[in-house]
């Protein structure tokens, strides 16, 4: 049996124009694979409608984990979450809370500006992250032990 499929987008304009090198796409991607997912490699797009294309494209796909980082905080351009929400046919907002719960905990109030929302897209998670590498270190703490059983879960597994 193959491995369930993960995809990985990088929303970040500057990283997308070369500004500076993606560090959390490509934590992302490694934490996946150590999950024992397929995980490509992460695609990096501007902020604004490229994200939302970029998703959709993702999402026809089928994997059964996408994971987004940056494009969560309060600047104008971060819309990942409004790319994000059409997409989403049933919320699973208690990951986004643990998210943002265990970064203030780790010693960062800023977690509590993150925008990131998480659901099903179909019968894939989807995740956003914040872009620092911190919080996506952070985030992947969080969803790592649990991972297991969501995927068990979207496969159709029992509780």
């Amino acid at each position: 049996m193959s491995a369930p499929r993960a995809a990985v987008i990088t929303c970040s304009t500057r990283a997308a124009t070369g500004v500076y090198e993606d560090k959390g796409g490509p934590q992302i991607t490694a934490a996946l694979r150590e999950w024992g997912l397929d995980a490509a490699d992460p695609v990096v797009v501007a902020d604004g409608e490229a994200v939302t294309k970029a998703i959709a494209a993702a999402l026809d796909e089928r994997p059964a984990v996408l994971i987004t980082t940056g494009g969560t905080g309060l600047t104008p351009t971060d819309r990942t979450p409004e790319a994000t929400a059409p997409f989403i046919t049933q919320e699973v907002p208690g990951i986004a809370e643990a998210l943002r719960a265990a970064g203030i905990a780790g010693g960062v109030p800023a977690a509590m500006l993150s925008r990131g929302i998480t659901g099903l897209a179909g019968s894939t998670l989807v995740v956003n992250l914040p872009g620092s590498s911190g919080a996506v270190r952070d985030g992947l703490a969080v969803l790592g032990p649990v991972m297991p059983h969501i995927l068990s879960q979207i496969g159709g597994g029992d509780h």
